[in-house]
């Protein structure tokens, strides 16, 4: 009976614990093609044909991998600067909007259709770096929020070109990797204090059963 006692304590001491874990839902994705424009445009960029490959923490599970679960798309708005810096590196920064969308196809738990649909919150930037030999890479980092199994919710994406060749980007580039990782919405818990009067409560009936078998 003791054994039970204290079970029950440290249960109820672990409750707030549980019920307030971060949850974050991460996607990754590999090719498509990159296109538009660094400026004098009102299309900004846009990725298309860019695959699903893993989900990780959805719905509470594991890493789900695949060669494609599905695909992630996205359009910036307008290109609002574009700057070089003293190292050659250049940096675009893009209006927010647009829109940001991954789809899963069903296929290794992954559900059919949309999983999250939104846009980028704040400006997107779009960053090149020119490597030792001459080549071009570009990575895109925006903030984005959007609905998630009926919830809002917000995260960060970085979507990674492969290098573009002398010339830089122009007008398109094969993109290498993304990483797009959300807030996933919590269950539904009683508040802190609710938890704590609960736990509180839990301990109080222990130490009465306690009393009661020393009597």
């Amino acid at each position: 009976m003791m054994k039970r006692i204290v079970l029950m304590c440290l249960l109820a001491l672990a409750l707030p614990l549980a019920a307030f874990a971060d949850s974050s839902v991460d996607f990754q994705n590999n090719d498509g093609t990159l296109s538009g424009a660094l400026s004098g445009t009102s299309s900004g960029l846009s990725l298309s044909g860019s695959v699903l490959t893993q989900v990780r923490g959805f719905d509470g599970m594991g890493p789900i991998q695949g060669t494609n679960l599905g695909s992630v798309s996205f359009s910036t708005s307008t290109a609002v600067s574009s700057i070089t810096l003293g190292n050659g590196d250049t940096v675009t920064t893009f209006a927010a909007g647009g829109s940001f969308l991954i789809t899963g196809n069903g296929s290794n738990g992954v559900p059919d259709g949309t999983i999250f649909s939104g846009t980028f919150s704040k400006p997107p930037v779009l960053l090149g770096v020119q490597n030792a030999n001459g080549q071009w890479q570009y990575t895109l980092t925006g903030s984005v929020s959007g609905t998630y199994e009926g919830h809002t919710v917000f995260g960060m994406t970085t979507q990674l070109t492969t290098n573009t060749g002398l010339g830089g980007f122009s007008g398109s580039a094969t993109l290498g990797s993304g990483d797009t990782n959300i807030t996933a919405p919590t269950p539904t818990v009683p508040e802190p204090g609710t938890l704590g009067l609960l736990g509180t409560g839990l301990i109080g009936i222990a130490g009465v059963l306690r009393r009661k078998l020393k009597v």
